[in-house]
């Protein structure tokens, strides 16, 4: 089976025809659209491996918007020991989730 790992949000993605991941969110994008992927750094084919100098040239990932969505609440807090000072602040990321359809070398 054929995968690719391609950059999107500022990190990179192993992925195969059919997976579904959550990245960083991406706004212009609806749910049940098509979005499309070319920074690919690699791509691997029936055995043969192609590593581009930085993107493989002509290479996409595919691939459609299942949902938009907000991840785990996450827990920032600070404190300084014996003066009494403490902050607590709460985050919860945007993100996209993608269904993976095709990859073209």
């Amino acid at each position: 089976m054929a995968y690719a790992i391609f950059k999107t949000g500022g990190k990179q993605y192993r992925v195969q025809t059919g997976d579904v991941i959550d990245v960083e969110c991406i706004n212009t994008l609806e749910e049940g659209a098509e979005a499309s992927f070319d920074q690919v750094l690699m791509v691997e084919n029936d055995g043969k491996v192609t590593v581009g100098t930085p993107m493989v040239e002509g290479a996409t990932v595919s691939a459609k918007v299942v949902s938009q969505f907000r991840g785990k609440k996450i827990i920032a807090f600070k404190f300084k020991r014996r003066k009494g000072f403490h902050k607590k602040k709460g985050s919860r990321r945007a993100m996209t989730k993608l269904e993976i359809t095709a990859i073209n070398a």
